[in-house]
């Protein structure tokens, strides 16, 4: 009898773990271990429960399926996982095929803003960077070649200045870009947004006659479980361990009586 009761309550711990464990969604899959370490911090800045999963070439971040959305939207404010950035080795891979002058040109403009953008990303405070690039170009022949151009969005928090940095991002895409050497205003223009805000609002819940927040509602329904479970295994234990007891009950139950006092 014993023994039941030790496997009954393996079983009924078994079954509360994986119940415990299968309620996680996937948030984000494929990550590097840099941007799904960037991922588990700011969640657990805004107190929301995330575990990391590591499979053979990236790395998943599972977090509640009752806090997905607060999640989302607390990665959103803070462009989190970062984008992803080709470099010009990536872009240039030799792959054996000739490409074409326009595509050859596509492919570089496209290299060089990929590049602009993953250095600026770096900058604190940044959420998103986009580099839109127009090189120098003649139209026709015989016609005056158009001036390289760029324009650089970017999305940052609420604690960047703008004015502090934007001096120095003109200077460095200017000078990445052939032909933008002192370039004005007009053909370099930087355009700043600040990033929507999170803002944390208490989400409650009822439980039973109380109401809680409901990040706490996992813990106060586990807790609610283990009671159950252990005053039933508490039962059972009195049950199983006093065999007069169980003997004076099965009796009293033929003959259609209640038990009222302990037999010893």
């Amino acid at each position: 009898m014993r023994l039941r009761v030790v496997r009954l309550a393996s079983v009924l711990l078994l079954s509360m773990s994986m119940a415990a464990c299968g309620d996680r969604m996937e948030l984000h899959r494929g990550l590097s271990e840099q941007d799904a370490n960037e991922v588990l911090a700011e969640l657990s800045n805004k107190h929301i429960d995330a575990q990391k999963r590591v499979d053979k070439t990236s790395v998943a971040v599972l977090v509640s399926a009752q806090d997905i959305s607060r999640a989302v939207r607390v990665l959103s404010a803070v462009g989190l996982p970062r984008d992803s950035h080709s470099s010009l080795g990536d872009i240039f891979r030799k792959e054996g095929v000739i490409s074409s002058p326009l595509e050859e040109r596509a492919r570089y403009i496209y290299a060089l803003s990929q590049e602009l953008e993953r250095t600026l990303s770096q900058i604190d405070g940044v959420v998103v960077a986009r580099v839109h690039v127009v090189l120098p170009e003649r139209i026709a022949p015989g016609e005056p070649v158009q001036p390289a151009s760029a324009a650089v969005f970017i999305k940052h928090r609420e604690d960047f200045d703008p004015d502090s940095v934007v001096p120095r991002i003109r200077s460095m895409v200017a000078s990445s870009i052939p032909g933008m050497a002192g370039a004005d205003e007009k053909k370099l223009s930087v355009i700043f947004v600040p990033a929507e805000t999170y803002q944390a609002q208490p989400d409650m819940v009822s439980f039973g006659l109380f109401v809680i927040a409901r990040d706490r509602l996992e813990f106060w329904q586990l807790i609610a479980l283990l009671s159950a479970v252990g005053l039933l295994l508490f039962l059972i234990g009195l049950f199983a361990l006093n065999p007069g007891w169980r003997q004076t009950i099965v009796a009293r139950l033929k003959s259609g009586k209640e038990p009222l006092s302990d037999p010893r």
